[in-house]
């Protein structure tokens, strides 16, 4: 990138993504947000709000008209974002291009996957309110003649780990569980058996692998596995960090998080 240190104006009052729960307070940051989170650019991006925000807060009338132009013509997000690079000088010709390929291959997809990619981003972020809902959004309107079962058998599998991230071993299990029934995968099968202990009773859990007719050898594996990753390094070095913390410290923090987590 040709910078990242924000020389032009600063706006008083952000323009804020809602779904996301970031606050952008230039161009540069605008910039920044768009050529690291290419799958998030859509209508929270591309809309009125956002003109008038730079042409009230940051003072650009010029980039104002001729994105307010763009959005009248509806070329696509292309012709509406880049112009907001250029005018912030923010990338490098190379970089330029590089992110035109990626915006051009984002476009082509259907708005299914576009909406899976926005979930996985999510998830990744640990907003998992808000994946969950972008995940279900997809299983609405699900016609495996369209996508494929393997897809859907995708978003089932991630609105699992989201559910997982939120502490919904239940709902985390379900999803997991429909999804194997799609593609019958051992990672998918895995992590439904992990889950179901967090949740169930021992004896819940024993009459719910007889149930299944499960592979002994397979879940005396997985539970193998799982315990072993509990003594690895790594999960005892963040167990020791979470020890020596301030407990009204953690607490507040571990609220925030939550928050952030669940918003949708």
């Amino acid at each position: 990138m040709s910078y990242d240190l924000c020389l032009l104006r600063q706006a008083e009052k952000p323009y804020y993504i809602e779904s996301i729960r970031t606050a952008i307070y230039s161009l540069e940051e605008l910039c920044f947000y768009m050529y690291n989170n290419v799958c998030l650019i859509d209508d929270t991006i591309i809309n009125e709000k956002l003109c008038d925000w730079i042409r009230d807060e940051l003072h650009l009338g010029k980039l104002y008209r001729q994105l307010y132009e763009q959005l009248e013509k509806k070329d696509g997000a292309a012709f509406f974002v880049l112009p907001i690079f250029r005018e912030a000088g923010y990338l490098t010709n190379q970089e330029m291009r590089e992110f035109q390929e990626k915006l051009a291959k984002l476009e082509v997809q259907s708005g299914d996957m576009k909406q899976k990619l926005r979930g996985d981003y999510l998830v990744k972020e640990k907003m998992f309110g808000r994946a969950i809902w972008e995940y279900q959004q997809i299983l609405n309107r699900r016609n495996p003649g369209k996508l494929g079962t393997q897809f859907y058998a995708g978003v089932l599998n991630n609105k699992g780990a989201a559910h997982a991230g939120l502490f919904q071993f239940r709902q985390a299990a379900d999803c997991f569980w429909e999804s194997y029934a799609l593609l019958q995968t051992k990672e998918t099968f895995r992590k439904y058996v992990s889950t179901l202990p967090l949740f169930l009773s021992d004896e819940e859990y024993q009459k719910r692998l007889e149930e299944m007719q499960a592979d002994t050898y397979l879940v005396q594996k997985i539970q193998g596995y799982n315990a072993k990753i509990c003594t690895q390094q790594p999960f005892m070095d963040e167990l020791e960090r979470l020890h020596g913390r301030d407990p009204a410290e953690l607490l507040e923090e571990l609220k925030e998080e939550y928050c952030r987590s669940t918003k949708i």
